[in-house]
This record gives C-alpha cells, structure tokens and sequence, in this order.
C-alpha cells in the first residue's frame, strides 16, 4: 500500500513540476497609437481573461488586431501592412510587455519597411519575435478556411508551421518572389533567346528546393495538429462525426512514408518540366505550393461541399483550439488567444464549451458586443476593457 501512494505521489509531483515549467506568456500592457481608429490606447493587463466590450465599429477588433499583428507581423483583416496607419498619420506604433521585462515595439511607416525593436534594439530578423510573443486568432472571418477558396487554407497552414518553425517565414517569401521572377520571365523577351533554356533551368532547381521544404513542413504541421482537431471537434460536436485531413498537394507519387528530400526533390524537378511547355505559352506555373489545398472531411464528405453551416463553424472552431494546444505541447510556451466576436457566430452549447475551455492555460482577449453570452463566473474572473 505504502509503495503504492509513493508512485503516485511521484506522478502527481512529476505532472506538477511539468505544468510549471510550462511558460505563460503574459502580456502585461498594451500601447498603440495612430493604429486603425485609435488615435491613442493604453491598456494595463492584470488577469488571464480580458474582455473587450463596445458598440460595432468602435474598434474592439483594432484592438485585438494590434495584439495579433505584434505576435504574427501579420494581419488577417489587412491586405498591407499601410491599411493599418491611422488615415491621417505617416505612422503607427504598437507596444507590448512580456513579462513585466521585454518591452516590444512595432513601428509601421506609410514609406518604408516596418521596423520592431526589443528592449530598444532593432530586431534585425523579424522571425525573432516569435521567441517573445505567439498567439492564435479566432475572428468570424475565419469561416473562409473551411468554406472557401485554397488560399484561405493555405494561409492558416502557413501561419501554423510559421509558429513551429519562424525560419519558413523565410522559405514562403523566397518561394514567392522566386514565382513573381519565373512569371515575368516568361512574359519578357528573354524567354526568346538562346540562353532562356538555362534561365528556366536554374528556375527550376531553385523552385524544386523550396518547393520541396515547404512541402515537407505543411505535411509534417498537418500530421501533428491532427489528432488535436479530432480531440477537440469530438469535444465540441458531442457526437460520433469521424473527421479527417487530408493534404492535397500536386507532387505525384509521394507516399506518406517518403520523407527524404532529395527524392521528393527529384519528383519536383520532373513536373516543372512536364509542365513547362503549357507554362511557356501562359506565363503561369501550374504547379507548386501555390497550388497546394487542405481537404477537411466529415465522415467522408467534404466539410467545404457537404457540411451544414453548424459543421463548417464547429470543424473551424476544432481547427483553432488544436493549434493552440499543439503550440502550447510543442513549445511549452502557451500562446496568447485572440477571440474576436466569435460568440455570436455559434450557438448556446458550443458558446459555453468554448468559454469553459479557455483562458486556463493561455492569456485570452475575447471582444464582445455584450455581456449576456457570459456566465457569471467568467465574467468575475475576467478583467473588462470598455470602449
């Protein structure tokens, strides 16, 4: 008996001291100025849960935009970067601390590139921010992942594996502004001359490298947050829905088992070429992450075709909660969660299980329109922002 409350002892001992050395990102106050409509904002964080509560079009979403886009150097509501300058200012500026000792700023310019600074030295690789600050994002918008065109779930892959791996930030921007050269070549008269067979040559060896390891890493994402979708959509739908993820990529041949990327490569290498007589008459590549899709099934059928409107909103909301507890398994750092007006969009059941499970482990900021989709405890133990 005795040996028995001893190994138990030493499991809950060893369950402790893993929840603490699990890091709580903590974002501790929140500066911006000229960002949006907000002319000026400062918000000291005091609890794991702030609620954001205002009238529509007051910025509850600038808000929360700001803190996203000081995490992700991104936003999902902005197609550039200048969409987020005041319309009167040259400038805007977003400031973060973490952890009451990193002090995070974020300066965007109507002329130049954005510059951010940690503890008042210039950050020189963007991706570095990660090792500060990570969050997830949940918007009504986000619907288009499931419902929508490729792009949409390319993004939110890209946006994945970015917080599992900063360095493919840079492995996306190579790819693309590989493509955008590849494309004006072909539209150029370049492509006429004797040497145009060398150019498309080295295109392509270039193209089949980065093609090959932005393959393997949305894959490799794709299997990990996996079994974190079908925990979490088991936990929301409360039914017996078997869901699945398939990875719909144009390289041929390819067995979930072929890892080794100089093989991967070579399949590559040989469908640029398949593909290169039609590319020189249209000046477009047809083939290459560009073209990659995610296909979510349930029970088979596809969520995007198929599924009900309550499916589509359960399956994203299934999406969202399992990239912040892959983050969080992953990197023992739990990201911030950003939930931006979210509730109204699912009904009372899927409302209150979403509430019971966040803001235990990460740092939630929730905006609202109103407090009557929150119980009591929730509210009392939520800090309130009111705008």
């Amino acid at each position: 008996m005795f040996n028995f409350f001893k190994e138990n002892l030493n499991t809950f001992n060893l369950a402790r001291l893993i929840n603490e050395c699990i890091k709580k990102i903590f974002l501790n106050n929140l500066k911006i100025k000229n960002f949006r409509n907000h002319k000026s904002f400062e918000i000291d964080l005091k609890e794991q849960r702030a609620i954001v509560l205002g009238c529509n079009g007051i910025g509850k979403s600038n808000l929360l935009e700001s803190v996203e886009f000081l995490s992700q150097l991104k936003s999902n509501r902005a197609l550039s970067d200048k969409d987020l300058i005041e319309n009167d200012s040259d400038m805007a500026v977003v400031m973060g601390q973490i952890d009451f000792k990193d002090d995070l700023k974020l300066n965007l310019f109507r002329k130049g590139p954005k510059k951010i600074y940690v503890n008042e030295s210039i950050l020189k690789k963007h991706s570095a921010i990660k090792n500060y600050i990570r969050s997830v994002c949940f918007c009504s918008n986000d619907i288009d992942i499931v419902r929508s065109e490729p792009s949409y779930r390319r993004t939110w892959i890209d946006k994945v594996v970015v917080q599992l791996e900063p360095v493919y930030l840079d492995l996306i921007s190579r790819f693309n502004r590989l493509l955008k050269q590849r494309s004006y070549f072909w539209r150029s008269k370049s492509s006429l001359n004797d040497q145009s067979y060398d150019i498309v040559e080295s295109f392509d060896i270039q193209m089949s490298i980065i093609s090959t390891r932005i393959f393997r890493r949305r894959r490799r994402a794709l299997l990990k947050i996996k079994p974190y979708v079908e925990y979490w959509h088991n936990h929301l739908s409360k039914s017996k829905e078997q869901i699945d993820i398939n990875f719909l990529s144009g390289i041929q041949n390819i067995s979930p088992e072929d890892e080794e990327e100089e093989f991967i490569r070579k399949k590559v290498l040989e469908q640029l070429l398949n593909q290169r007589s039609m590319e020189a008459l249209t000046g477009k590549c047809s083939f290459g992450p560009h073209r990659d899709d995610i296909e979510f099934l349930i029970n088979n059928s596809s969520v995007r075709k198929y599924g009900s409107s309550g499916q589509q909103r359960t399956f994203i909301l299934a999406l969202k909660m399992a990239e912040l507890d892959l983050l969080t398994k992953t990197l023992n750092i739990p990201p911030i969660l950003i939930l931006d007006d979210v509730l109204a969009e699912l009904d009372i059941t899927r409302q209150n299980l979403l509430l019971n499970s966040v803001g235990k482990d990460s740092q939630c900021l929730i905006s609202a329109t109103h407090l009557d989709k929150f119980n009591q405890s929730f509210i009392g133990s939520s800090q309130m922002i009111y705008l």
